[in-house]
């Protein structure tokens, strides 16, 4: 599964939310220095659709606000 969204770094909380069409907005605490942002979208995206963090990719957008995830579904 692809889907673009919109990080929101430095927020007050940890939320990850449906917009219209397929895109998200993840919410999150941790701000975009040395990856901390990445590394906590991954584990939000890990425990929102319930797969392990190892297969949830970046595909776009490493160092911008507006990313592309590919999360690969287990058998």
């Amino acid at each position: 599964m692809r889907f673009s969204l919109r990080v929101h770094p430095g927020s007050s909380r940890e939320e990850l939310i449906k917009n219209s069409d397929s895109g998200f907005a993840a919410y999150l605490t941790k701000r975009p220095q040395k990856g901390q942002a990445n590394k906590a979208l991954i584990k939000l995206l890990s425990k929102e659709f319930n797969v392990a963090k190892s297969r949830i990719k970046i595909v776009r957008g490493e160092k911008s606000k507006l990313k592309t995830v590919e999360i690969e579904k287990g058998i």
